[in-house]
């Protein structure tokens, strides 16, 4: 069945079906052609990669995220990371970069992070002096981390697929990677502001000001804190946190901010919906996919070869950052994890790699592919919420790509940076 698997995968896509689609009608094809397996198979497999109780983190969290939005607090952030960078050189593309990191504690959606406060800092950006093009290119850039700051939703997934780790570890090994490729997006745009003479806006605001506009911005930063802290305590799972997410968002926007009103939320639940069911439905045919695969015996089949090179850790490393880099240039993260992780992870436990570490390695790769032609669903987002051709944001991402290669190779041969977080929390 493979071996029409793949062809009717790849052809669909380069026909420019949505992922989910494609992989959904090659397992068809595949079962009709080349199996006496019914085509129900299917339906049935897909149905069986969405029942499961941690999959209800994923439109808990999609919900909160929106709700943030929908209730201006996502203003707040934006005002919070300003006044501590706004008035240096590139100062607004640091705000841009800064704010996606708080907004991805929230969020665990990198095209969330984009859609969101992503699309309010390229309008200020330009307003500032900055080629649109530009701003576009450092919010893919930025938002690239919030499926690794936790909360994450390709986390979850990832959990779900390889018992070697929890949700709550995950969480932990990413904050340490998610601050690093932060870093490196603002030391890159700092070089690129003094290339392009891109200035600071304003003065730096005085003290009395500073604490105004962090006491304003405090409940939005302390969901964060409710979040990764009720996990990282044993408070509550992740999926419970998920929903105490949405209630604190929504106390959040109704009671402490009041900008959030019940006549918003039926287009708050809509656009939830909407993210949700795309999220879940290429889940689902991930699963159908990755059920195919497994009774063609392939994972073990090419387990076994992999192992047969008797490669070094370092080595089977750098082959899978090869591996995924250019997977993640057709496909996107929640797909790769859920039929990747089964065949590489054994294999990665086996060598003595730590579990964590892997999964960063992992993670941070396939969530690069999202800033990365010619599928990267980030471009497509900020295109369309800009109005501009993706052609334009694309020709602006190759500093940043380089800055995100860097932060990979040092997460790939520092394992310390992944493991450290979660050998002290306990977790």
């Amino acid at each position: 069945m493979a071996e029409i698997l793949f062809p009717a995968l790849f052809l669909l896509m380069a026909l420019g079906l949505p992922v989910a689609f494609s992989m959904a009608i090659a397992v068809f094809c595949a079962l009709t052609m080349a199996s006496t397996y019914p085509e129900i198979v299917v339906v049935k497999e897909m149905f069986a990669g969405l029942d499961s109780f941690p999959l209800l983190a994923v439109p808990f969290f999609v919900l909160a995220a929106e709700l943030m939005t929908g209730g201006a607090i996502t203003h707040h952030l934006l005002r919070f990371a300003a006044q501590f960078v706004g008035h240096l050189r590139g100062g607004l593309g640091h705000a841009n970069v800064i704010s996606s990191s708080l907004f991805a504690g929230i969020s665990g959606s990198a095209l969330a992070d984009a859609a969101g406060p992503g699309a309010m800092m390229i309008r200020m950006m330009e307003k500032g002096g900055y080629d649109r093009a530009y701003a576009g290119a450092l919010t893919i850039s930025s938002a690239v981390v919030g499926p690794i700051i936790p909360p994450s939703i390709t986390m979850i997934i990832y959990a779900m697929q390889d018992e070697e780790v929890s949700v709550g570890s995950l969480f932990m090994a990413g904050i340490v990677p998610g601050l690093l490729i932060t870093a490196a997006m603002l030391a890159t745009n700092a070089i690129m502001a003094r290339k392009r003479g891109y200035h600071g806006v304003g003065s730096r605001p005085g003290v009395t000001e500073m604490i105004r506009t962090t006491a304003v911005a405090l409940p939005a930063l302390m969901l964060i804190v409710l979040v990764v802290g009720g996990i990282r305590f044993g408070m509550f799972t992740p999926t419970e946190a998920s929903v105490i997410a949405v209630f604190y968002a929504l106390i959040c926007g109704m009671f402490v901010y009041r900008t959030l009103h019940l006549r918003d939320l039926p287009q708050i639940l809509l656009r939830a919906a909407l993210i949700s069911s795309a999220v879940l439905l290429i889940l689902g045919a991930a699963r159908a996919f990755a059920w195919i695969l497994i009774i063609e015996g392939i994972p073990q089949e090419l387990a076994e070869t992999i192992i047969g090179w008797d490669l070094s850790p370092v080595m089977f490393l750098l082959a899978v950052n090869v591996l995924l880099l250019v997977f993640g240039l057709f496909m996107d993260p929640l797909p790769g994890v859920m039929i990747l992780v089964p065949i590489l992870a054994p294999i990665s436990h086996a060598l003595g790699i730590a579990p964590e570490h892997f999964a960063i390695v992992v993670i941070v790769n396939l969530t690069m592919g999202l800033a990365t032609p010619p599928v990267g669903a980030l471009i497509y987002v900020v295109s369309s919420a800009t109005q501009m051709r993706p052609a334009a944001l694309i020709r602006e991402l190759p500093p940043f790509f380089l800055a995100g290669i860097i932060v990979l190779l040092l997460l790939t041969f520092v394992p310390f940076l992944s493991t450290w977080l979660p050998q002290v929390s306990g977790v």
